[in-house]
């Protein structure tokens, strides 16, 4: 039996016929031991604790406040006029992630402006970064960015693995690490297991969806028992996210995973 990393359920896609606090005991009865999700935001910590608590489960990742993502905003760490307001996010989600036991954070780059030059942008989110991992060091928390194909995001100032490296890069890969959404991946650069293998060294968290659809694994093109075995044997043992849309129920959308549970 194949000793891959372990599967997390990401709560806002997943077991979505069900309300958000009640989707804690469904992965747990579902055979998951971790779980991620977008934003917590909207509930206050110590229930989402509760939860997490009562079904022992690792809270594995969440996104720092994005801005209005009811308005299309989709993060703020690029944006030179946002800084201000990106600290308070900041602060809030390191609130909670204190409170959850969260030892990771996803910082949205946020949407390009089509008249700003690229290299501010890039400095902008950079010094964003930078403060970020000096305020997430002492709780042992550690900041990922991820590339985001612009057909899902048009417009996404970070959509490019080469512009996330440069980032890990320069500010120190113990410092802000990857995250590697293999769904992205295989629709930014294709090759999606030579790609792995060339980003392991930066990759804190992945995340997982089929291509084309974003539905469960063996749905679409990707030879997921192949890219999952590659990655066993690449040694990495952080966690997958699983953050796919069911094509029916959560339930029935598990069957693919039954190789790979002891």
């Amino acid at each position: 039996m194949p000793e891959v990393p372990r599967f997390a359920a990401n709560l806002s896609f997943l077991f979505q016929e069900l309300r958000f606090l009640d989707r804690f005991a469904a992965a747990r009865a579902a055979g998951f031991e971790g779980v991620e999700f977008l934003f917590p935001y909207d509930f206050p910590a110590a229930e989402i604790r509760r939860r997490l608590e009562g079904e022992g489960l690792t809270m594995c990742l969440f996104n720092v406040p994005p801005g209005n993502w009811e308005a299309g905003e989709r993060g703020m760490a690029c944006l030179p006029d946002r800084r201000a307001e990106f600290r308070e996010g900041l602060k809030r989600a390191l609130d909670y992630a204190g409170e959850l036991g969260c030892q990771r954070l996803h910082v949205m780059a946020g949407l390009a402006p089509a008249d700003a030059p690229r290299d501010r942008l890039f400095a902008t989110m950079a010094a964003n970064l930078d403060h970020a991992a000096d305020a997430c060091a002492p709780m042992g928390i550690k900041p990922l960015v991820e590339p985001i194909n612009r057909g899902d995001i048009p417009g996404y100032f970070l959509h490019r693995y080469e512009d996330a490296i440069a980032l890990i890069e320069a500010l120190g890969p113990e410092r802000v690490g990857l995250q590697h959404d293999l769904y992205h991946a295989q629709i930014i650069e294709g090759d999606v297991t030579r790609l792995t293998e060339r980003v392991l060294p930066y990759a804190t968290h992945m995340q997982i969806a089929d291509t084309p659809g974003r539905n469960e694994p063996g749905t679409g093109e990707v030879n997921w028992d192949f890219v999952l075995r590659r990655i066993d044997a690449l040694g990495y043992r952080g966690w997958i996210g699983c953050e796919y849309r069911p094509r029916g129920g959560t339930l029935e959308s598990l069957g693919w995973l039954a190789p790979y549970r002891n």
